[in-house]
């Protein structure tokens, strides 16, 4: 049996290998058509102009369940592991929480591009790097709580350097799109998809664009850490049969339920 294949663990590597191909296939798509620079353009700006933003926007889709089914396999874990621990599980709600919030500002970033509605795409981007970054923070809390007993140090070591990794690429996103969109290097820069290294606002352009890069490779490299603890849990489905046959009138029903208590009054 592959490592991917043991428990549940499939579910991080699907959500990160998925994610990482919606970025390189829409980048590669942009790049070839001439539809942005090849060095650094903005991950949004890759999914901005057709063919690309079809691809950008589907695969992203597919990412927004994928990371919704991933969080909730963590949070049932993590309550099976605590479940007399009322902190850890009022903390595990939380995360939940937290952690659909992000999915869903990454399904309106699939969904309403940069260049058609700007702000409801950047309110997206918010919720899913701000309140991403804060399930983040969550988690890395619940690791050092379940720690030695559940978790390894290493764990909590890890999730506590990728959420600073996290941390310190939004403050250098936000500064330099801050500079960048101030009005000191000219108006309507948020439509602009092609920049000439010579011209003002070149450098708070490409640190804005590296920061984003940055910031996804941290969020991808926060569910890599999910891999282990996901080979040891399963789900199964209990199936409940509430008759014999498919076609059973409501009458037949009544008339079983009534049989069985005659049955069971003897």
């Amino acid at each position: 049996m592959w490592w991917f294949q043991q428990g549940l663990s499939f579910l991080p590597v699907a959500l990160v290998v998925w994610s990482a191909a919606s970025f390189v296939f829409s980048y590669i798509t942009a790049i070839v058509l001439h539809h942005v620079d090849p060095l650094v353009p903005y991950i949004s700006d890759t999914g901005t102009i057709p063919p690309e933003r079809c691809l950008f926007g589907i695969m992203l889709n597919v990412s927004t369940f994928l990371g919704m089914a991933t969080m909730y396999v963590r949070y049932k874990q993590v309550s099976a592991l605590s479940p007399e621990k009322p902190q850890i599980l009022r903390l595990n709600k939380l995360g939940l929480m937290l952690g659909w919030m992000s999915c869903f500002g990454l399904c309106i970033i699939a969904n309403f591009q940069k260049c058609i509605l700007y702000y409801i795409h950047v309110l997206g981007a918010c919720l899913t790097f701000g309140v991403g970054s804060m399930y983040m923070l969550v988690q890395t809390i619940l690791s050092y709580l379940m720690q030695p007993e559940l978790h390894s140090k290493d764990i909590f070591w890890a999730r506590l350097a990728v959420f600073l990794w996290s941390s310190s690429s939004i403050l250098s996103m936000f500064v330099s799109s801050v500079v960048l969109y101030s009005g000191l290097y000219g108006q309507n820069l948020v439509q602009k998809l092609h920049w000439n290294p010579q011209e003002r606002g070149y450098t708070p352009h490409i640190i804005s664009t590296v920061s984003e890069w940055s910031l996804a490779l941290s969020f991808l490299s926060f569910f890599l850490t999910y891999i282990r603890d996901f080979q040891k849990i399963s789900l199964r489905a209990v199936v409940s049969l509430q008759g014999q046959t498919l076609h059973e009138s409501p009458q037949s029903f009544r008339a079983e339920e009534q049989a069985l208590l005659v049955a069971g009054s003897i």
